[in-house]
């Protein structure tokens, strides 16, 4: 049936990950010589600052980075995010055949640790690195933001989603064992 609380767990899971694309990751801020503060953010899909220039050249205080102006892609993340966002919406209409089902979200949770790896151990430094080197190479210090929490919470809803189709699958095989 399609109205067990598997469904909830992986709508939240397919949730979490599609939310990852309305925040941001990560935020960077660099203090220069000059007394300005370069301040970055690392989305899954780059947002344009027009007006970077204009800033650096008034001497605004706090001079926003573009990440779309780095060059940084981060096409590895966005096919992952989608990928497993996707896993989870389809396993939900596969409520009939628990066994696929929980192999599926077993799948969908190791692509979701493998985005969670190069979310945390690639992307987030990767970018640190290029937003140092094109202002002077200091050291850019880094505040996570919530669409680095988001894929966590989509893991744990993917563990419990799983939990629970275990338990169904148990309770059917049980019952079968009493018909028979």
């Amino acid at each position: 049936m399609i109205q067990r609380i598997q469904t909830l767990w992986l709508a939240l899971a397919a949730l979490c990950m599609a939310l990852c694309f309305a925040f941001p990751v990560a935020h960077y801020t660099i203090d220069q010589p000059t007394g300005q503060q370069i301040a970055a953010r690392l989305d899954l899909v780059g947002r344009d600052n027009p007006d970077m220039m204009t800033q650096l050249n008034n001497m605004e205080p706090v001079v926003d980075y573009s990440q779309r102006m780095s060059g940084m892609s981060t096409w590895p993340l966005v096919v992952l995010a989608i990928l497993c966002a996707a896993v989870a919406v389809a396993c939900i209409f596969l409520f009939r055949n628990r066994t696929a089902q929980v192999r599926i979200v077993s799948m969908c949770f190791l692509f979701n640790v493998v985005y969670a790896f190069l979310l945390f151990f690639w992307a987030v430094d990767s970018y640190a690195d290029l937003v140092a080197s094109g202002f002077g190479g200091a050291k850019a210090a880094v505040t996570w933001a919530l669409g680095a929490y988001l894929p966590l919470a989509s893991l744990i809803f993917l563990f419990l989603a799983q939990r629970a189709i275990k338990k169904d699958e148990a309770l059917v095989r049980a019952a079968d064992r009493l018909r028979g």
